[in-house]
C-alpha cells in the first residue's frame, strides 16, 4: 500500500535553476522521492539551456535548436536574474529579459517535442499583484502596477507555446523564500544579529513569504496534482507586516530592532528597487493550494524562522 508520503508516480524531472536558492533544497528532495532528476543549465555566453552530463561540459546537450527534454514527464523552470540591486536600464532589462526569453525557449522547445512532459512548472513571482496594500489577493486578482508586474505578466505570458500544445501549466506566484542558505533572510541576518535591525519605511507594508522546504514542497504536487494548473500562489496562509516581520526575527535571535530604515533612506541606497519591493507589499493568500488540501508544515513565520535559525 502506497504511504501517505510516497510519491504517486516515479517521474523523470527536468530542472532548471537547480543550483539557485530553491533548486539546491529541489534537486535532492525529489530525488529523495524516488524521482529521476535532470539538471538544465544556462549558458552565461549564449543564453541557451543545456542538459548537464554526468561527466563534464563536453557531454552537455543544449536544448536549441536540439530538442534534449525528449522523454521527461515533467518540467520545472525556475531560473532568472536575481531582482536584487540598484535597477540601473541593464539591470532591468536582464531581469525581464532572462524571465521571458528564458521562459518561452523552455515552452517552445518541449512544445515541439514528439514525446511532451504532462506538465510544465513555471517560477512567478508575488510581485503579479503589484502593490495591494492590506487588502487580501488571491489567484483570481488581476495584475498590479510597476515593473515587476509587468515583468511577471510577461513572464507567465511567455509558458503560452506549452499551454497551447496542451502541457498543463501551473505558474507559481512566489513569496519570499525564507532559507538562512540565501536570499533575504540570509541579507538580513548579520545586521540582525549585530542588533542594527529594524522595520523599513513605515512597516505596514505586507511580506507574504513561504518557507523553502513547504515550497519545494508546492512544487511536487504543482507536478502530480493535475488539478493544479494556471496561476499558483506559492505562499504561506499567514503572511505578516514588515512590522511583525522585524518584531519576529529580532525576538528570536533577542537582539533590539530599534534601527528603523526610513523610506527615503531605502530609495536613496536602492532607488526603484526598494519602492517596489522594501516599501510596498502584497497580502497574498495560496487559496489553490489550500482548496487542494495541500498541507504547511510551516504555516506561522515564527516556527519557520525558527527552523532556519535554529
Amino acid at each position: 500500500m502506497e504511504t501517505e508520503q510516497a510519491p504517486r508516480d516515479v517521474l523523470r524531472i527536468a530542472v532548471t535553476g537547480s543550483s539557485g536558492l530553491v533548486g539546491r533544497r529541489l534537486t535532492p528532495y525529489l530525488e529523495s522521492r524516488g524521482h529521476r532528476v535532470v539538471r538544465v543549465v544556462r549558458e552565461k555566453v549564449t543564453g541557451t539551456f543545456c542538459l548537464k552530463g554526468p561527466l563534464d561540459a563536453s557531454h552537455k546537450r543544449c536544448l536549441s535548436p536540439f530538442p534534449g527534454l525528449e522523454g521527461v514527464d515533467a518540467v520545472v523552470h525556475l531560473a532568472g536574474e536575481n531582482i536584487f540591486g540598484r535597477w540601473t536600464a541593464s539591470k532591468k532589462e536582464r531581469i525581464l529579459q532572462s524571465r521571458r526569453q528564458g521562459t518561452e525557449l523552455i515552452s517552445r522547445t518541449i512544445a515541439r517535442l514528439d514525446h511532451r512532459p504532462h506538465v510544465l512548472v513555471s517560477a512567478s513571482a508575488v510581485g503579479y499583484y503589484g502593490d495591494s496594500g492590506e487588502r487580501p489577493v488571491d489567484e483570481s486578482d488581476g495584475p498590479g502596477k510597476g515593473f515587476l508586474a509587468e515583468v511577471c505578466q510577461a513572464w507567465e505570458e511567455a509558458t503560452r507555446p506549452a499551454a497551447e500544445a496542451d502541457i498543463r501549466t501551473v505558474r507559481l506566484r512566489i513569496g519570499l523564500v525564507l532559507s538562512a542558505d540565501g536570499g533575504a533572510l540570509k541579507m538580513m541576518l548579520t545586521p540582525f544579529r549585530l542588533g542594527l535591525g529594524g522595520r523599513i519605511g513605515s512597516g505596514g507594508q505586507y511580506m507574504s513569504w513561504i518557507h523553502v522546504d513547504d515550497l519545494v514542497r508546492a512544487i511536487e504536487q504543482a507536478i502530480l496534482d493535475d488539478a493544479l494548473t494556471g496561476p499558483v500562489n506559492a505562499v504561506a496562509p499567514n503572511p505578516v507586516t514588515n512590522r511583525q516581520f522585524t518584531k519576529t526575527l529580532g525576538g528570536l535571535l533577542r537582539r533590539p530592532t530599534v534601527f528603523a530604515v526610513p523610506s527615503f533612506a531605502a530609495k536613496l541606497a536602492f532607488g526603484e528597487m526598494a519602492e517596489e519591493t522594501l516599501l510596498s507589499g502584497q497580502r497574498v493568500e495560496p487559496k489553490k493550494l489550500q482548496e487542494r488540501g495541500f498541507q504547511f508544515e510551516y504555516p506561522e513565520l515564527e516556527d519557520a524562522l525558527r527552523r532556519e535559525i535554529g
